[in-house]
């Protein structure tokens, strides 16, 4: 078993509703109720991508940032 470490967005929803996404790994999605509950399903969601995706692929793909973009708008 490899261990590896990802980025996680999350966000919380105008319910509540926490929301977390890993950005290097495409469709990776999940919510919770809390926060701790997010995460361990993101974890769940997280082990079947992988299960999912060839290592070599994931090798390739980076995690590079988070930038501001200010936008006008009505």
């Amino acid at each position: 078993m490899k261990n590896s470490l990802f980025t996680v967005y999350i966000e919380q929803d105008e319910d509540g509703v926490f929301i977390g996404s890993v950005p290097s790994v495409p469709s990776c999605y999940a919510q919770g109720k809390t926060q701790e509950e997010m995460l361990v399903n993101l974890r769940d969601v997280l082990k079947l991508c992988l299960r999912n995706i060839d290592s070599k692929v994931l090798e390739k793909i980076r995690f590079v940032g988070i930038q501001n973009v200010k936008v006008t708008h009505a």
